[in-house]
């Protein structure tokens, strides 16, 4: 059986069959934020615990699976749960360009609870600069704008339609934020978490304008650095890329760039990509 999985640090995407009845989702797995033990039992608590001895190939890429050493963290944790598989580990950024691209060339943006780019010329993917992560990038990402969105809830500087969510739907003050934000782990998806509430107010200009923001600094810092840019079509990956659609379009057409293929879970994708390719 194959199984395919597209895991960011919130959410793990896993399909193992061609129709839309065999997908499901478990937490996401992080090798720079989760430990093999975390992965077994998340895995084990799953319903893939009754298909684990069936799978014979799985392809999974993950967001921080970015060297030997983190990707044997996950790889480990994956052959001990699926002993007959042969296991594929990746960066997701690889697996969003093949998703987006197949064997075509063209710039693939991840936009999710964190955020990514690269290159992909149908084989090999590259990139100008790297992910920085949600302390010193992650621009236009779930965490990014969770993060503004809470400081300037503690400055009294929201809308006031935006303000009443945040405080009908969370119980927030600025010790337990600071709790949550200095003290906890998972820092980058518990600031993410707060970014479904602008996306309820995409009529009004501070929402507009922090989104827009941090879509061009996200262009200006990775996108308009690869050299044939203008050329090529610039794929998105993630839910803010989805659920931001328009503004989105907004910035890509100020800076002249053409829109290619929206995926808010590109797994579906990816396993069509090597289902063909293992028949």
């Amino acid at each position: 059986m194959l199984l395919v999985c597209d895991s960011g640090s919130t959410k793990a995407d896993w399909k193992y069959q061609p129709d839309g009845e065999h997908f499901l989702s478990t937490r996401g797995f992080n090798p720079f934020y989760h430990d093999h033990e975390f992965i077994i039992a998340e895995l084990s608590a799953s319903p893939l615990r009754d298909i684990a001895n069936q799978v014979t190939n799985l392809f999974f890429y993950g967001a921080g699976c970015s060297s030997p050493e983190r990707n044997a963290i996950v790889h480990r944790a994956l052959q001990q749960f699926f002993k007959n598989a042969k296991i594929l580990v990746e960066h997701d950024i690889l697996g969003a360009a093949i998703a987006t691209n197949f064997d075509a060339e063209g710039i693939t943006c991840i936009i999710g609870t964190g955020s990514n780019s690269c290159h992909y010329d149908g084989k090999n993917w590259s990139q100008v600069v790297p992910a920085l992560g949600y302390l010193l990038g992650d621009e236009a990402s779930g965490s990014y704008l969770g993060k503004r969105l809470l400081a300037d809830y503690l400055y009294h500087l929201l809308p006031a339609g935006v303000e009443a969510e945040l405080n009908e739907k969370y119980v927030l003050s600025k010790e337990i934020i600071f709790h949550n934000a200095y003290q906890e782990p998972h820092v980058n998806v518990y600031f993410a978490s707060f970014a479904r509430v602008l996306s309820n107010h995409l009529h009004e200009p501070y929402v507009q304008e922090v989104v827009k923001e941090g879509f061009r600094r996200f262009f200006h810092v990775h996108v308009m650095r690869y050299p044939n840019v203008h050329s090529i079509p610039v794929h998105f990956v993630g839910s803010i890329a989805h659920h931001f659609g328009p503004l989105l379009d907004e910035v890509m057409a100020e800076l002249n760039l053409r829109k290619g293929k929206v995926l808010k879970k590109p797994v579906h994708e990816l396993y069509r990509y090597f289902r063909e390719r293992l028949q």
